[in-house]
């Protein structure tokens, strides 16, 4: 069926990734051999990543991008993780790429190996078949304010700001300038890479970048809200959902409801989606079975 093909879809994407330059380990630890620069934990379907490096602002160095990606993909189809969130030890969410893997001396290639494995990782979010959620406290720059526009939901604090300042280094913040172009105006994209100046919390959510802005001391206890909010559903409708919307963004307005309208009717199709129906009419508490099995074809 054509739902169970857009899971399937995903799965196969990621089964490549696991098979590309590292291979992901089982479990619900990070990796080792990257000294933890990523810490996972997992509890009641909430799957919890922290950038674990604030002696180095967590720049996302190579071994930190593929310490995320590696956890972000350890048993992603498991039924039991329902959505994710993506926080920061320390003062700075993400001061973005470690500069001193750009120098020279590490070459092209190595530069290379850099920017493809980060536009992986930023792929990846989106391709999810879970929402992910960034939990932003203190400084997200550069490719880390890149982290931050690429997740579904973002989450800051008062005291969180954003910026791209490559441009005061010599280095325009191209990559970072794909994600944020299509979360906040142009215009507004385009005078942040320009000009390298921060942007408050408070005018990050005026324009989009972040879905909600709350006091420093409440910044977890929402973003656990709104995590435990989404695990009330059914994981595959979620799925489905974050597809379609996904898919329709980069199409016309007729092509964009045409995918949609097709969606809705595969949705209809899916167990889940006759299992919420039903609920609804006879005033009951629906129970989610979470898969992509068909109520009819």
């Amino acid at each position: 069926m054509a739902a169970s093909m857009r899971c399937c879809s995903w799965s196969s994407s990621g089964l490549r990734l696991l098979r590309g330059s590292y291979q992901a380990k089982c479990g619900l630890t990070s990796a080792a051999n990257n000294a933890q620069l990523t810490v996972l934990k997992q509890k009641n379907g909430i799957r919890n990543i922290l950038l674990n490096n604030p002696k180095k602002r967590n720049a996302l160095s190579l071994a930190m991008l593929n310490s995320l990606r590696n956890d972000l993909l350890t048993e992603a189809n498991d039924e039991e993780v329902r959505v994710i969130i993506l926080s920061a030890a320390g003062p700075v969410f993400s001061s973005g790429h470690d500069l001193k893997e750009l120098t020279s001396e590490t070459g092209r290639k190595y530069h290379t190996e850099v920017f493809d494995t980060c536009t992986n990782v930023m792929m990846l979010l989106q391709e999810m078949p879970v929402p992910v959620i960034a939990q932003v406290s203190g400084l997200a720059t550069a490719a880390g304010c890149q982290l931050v526009a690429s997740c579904d939901i973002a989450v800051a604090s008062e005291k969180a700001s954003f910026a791209t300042p490559g441009i005061h280094v010599g280095l325009f913040c191209s990559t970072p300038g794909v994600a944020l172009g299509r979360a906040v105006p142009r215009k507004v994209a385009m005078e942040m890479l320009f000009t390298g100046e921060p942007i408050s919390a408070q005018v990050a959510l005026q324009h989009g970048l972040v879905s909600k802005v709350v006091p420093e001391e409440k910044l977890e206890e929402e973003t656990q809200r709104i995590a435990e909010k989404i695990c009330q559903f059914s994981k595959s409708v979620i799925s489905l959902g974050k597809g379609c919307f996904m898919s329709q963004m980069g199409k016309s307005r007729m092509d964009a409801y045409r995918e949609a309208g097709q969606v809705m009717i595969e949705n209809l199709a899916m167990r889940d989606g006759q299992e919420g129906i039903d609920a609804f009419v006879k005033k009951r508490k629906p129970e989610w079975h979470h898969g992509f099995e068909q109520a009819h074809d």
